[in-house]
């Protein structure tokens, strides 16, 4: 079985699965076309389709068609994820199961992989229903969460206790340890920094950290973005990447850069490397010679260049990857004072969930009844003030 990521006549990327026979999945294909007309990014789409991909090796393994799948079989389904293997080359953050496969050694899904897996399933058979598909009730049946409802520091909208909306789990799911981002330290900074060959990955790198934008958002800037007047740069939802890059995001917002050194980095690449000649109007392009020449960066030049950096500066680990500069921006700001409502429009968080995980990472307050429990006082004050 293979996924293709296709381009249509419209422009618009999409994905589509096929069989080992190499024949189209028509109604996988069918639910991913369905997400293309919702909008949704072309990594995404083709997430969707490994995801069901796993599904589909599931049935021929069982001898099943997809329309006679059930709860019942959601159990195995759960089972035989559970013993498969990752085809593509992945890193982890922590010790992993290693098996065999087809002679090479791999790594077992992570158990974030098989949730994803399991919630593209679900709403796979929710789009079979409503497309009179699928006559059954969805496989992957869920229950109300009550753990949830009794999470102190779970966000609870206005108005929560009068809606009758109530948080729900799907009853097949794989048990996950909720991991703090970890931000990278004043010296791995300054050692990545001193690691970059080029003015465009400093540009680059230093909008990501200074000012907390997500690799798509930074990919996805136009020139006409940045405002070196304000020292602000605009985030805007487009869908206009050749690359098929997104922000995240669906709303527009304005970070403000007040770091001299960002847009004076900015401005160095677009005055003196940026090819003069580009029509394109997008900020970050591929440079040298070849044949790429001009076309905007895309996520796997980033993760490239990255990576190289790294590997120069000597702080290769899994853990570091570029989207580390957005959490060591947010965790410095939260220890500098920055309060959690602004702190959360800065970084373009939807839910106040998102930004509290940096809380808990530097909690002041912790930090000041353990020094009062050990009667060590406050840092700030001096022997002679004391």
């Amino acid at each position: 079985m293979s996924v293709r990521k296709l381009r249509a006549e419209s422009g618009q990327f999409t994905a589509e699965l096929f069989d080992a026979n190499g024949e189209s999945v028509d109604v996988v294909n069918a639910f991913l076309r369905h997400l293309a007309a919702r909008n949704y990014s072309p990594n995404t789409l083709v997430a969707y389709a490994h995801d069901l991909q796993h599904l589909w090796q599931f049935l021929a393994c069982k001898g099943l068609h997809w329309g006679d799948f059930t709860a019942r079989h959601s159990i195995e389904l759960l089972e035989h994820l559970r013993a498969a293997a990752a085809t593509n080359h992945v890193q982890r953050l922590r010790p992993a199961v290693a098996v065999m496969c087809e002679g090479q050694p791999a790594l077992r899904l992570a158990p974030a992989t098989i949730n994803r897996i399991l919630a593209a399933v679900s709403s796979f058979y929710e789009f079979a229903i409503m497309a009179e598909r699928y006559d059954r009730n969805n496989p992957i049946q869920k229950c109300v969460d009550h753990a949830a409802q009794r999470v102190p520091d779970r966000h609870r909208p206005f108005m929560d206790g009068a809606s009758r909306q109530q948080p729900m789990r799907r009853r097949v799911s794989v048990k996950t340890v909720e991991r703090l981002p970890r931000p990278l330290s004043d010296i791995q900074v300054a050692a990545l920094f001193d690691a970059l060959r080029s003015k465009r990955d400093r540009a680059l790198l230093r909008l990501m950290l200074d000012g907390g934008l997500r690799p798509g958002e930074a990919l996805g800037l136009h020139i006409e973005d940045v405002s070196y007047g304000r020292r602000r740069v605009a985030i805007r939802p487009r869908n206009d990447h050749p690359k098929g890059v997104r922000a995240k995001s669906r709303f527009e917002r304005f970070v403000d850069v007040l770091e001299a050194e960002t847009l004076t980095a900015v401005n160095d690449y677009v005055m003196t490397e940026r090819p003069a000649e580009a029509s394109t109007p997008f900020l970050f392009l591929v440079g040298g010679h070849g044949s790429h020449r001009f076309e905007p960066l895309s996520y796997p030049a980033l993760a490239k260049l990255f990576a190289r950096a790294c590997e120069r500066a000597h702080i290769r680990v899994a853990w570091v990857t570029p989207h580390s500069l957005r959490h060591t921006h947010a965790t410095r700001m939260w220890e500098a004072g920055m309060r959690e409502l602004t702190l959360q429009k800065r970084l373009g968080h939807a839910s106040p969930e998102s930004t509290r995980m940096y809380t808990r990472i530097s909690d002041q307050a912790v930090v000041d009844d353990y020094r009062k429990a050990l009667g060590l006082g406050d840092p700030g004050v001096t022997s002679s003030q004391a």
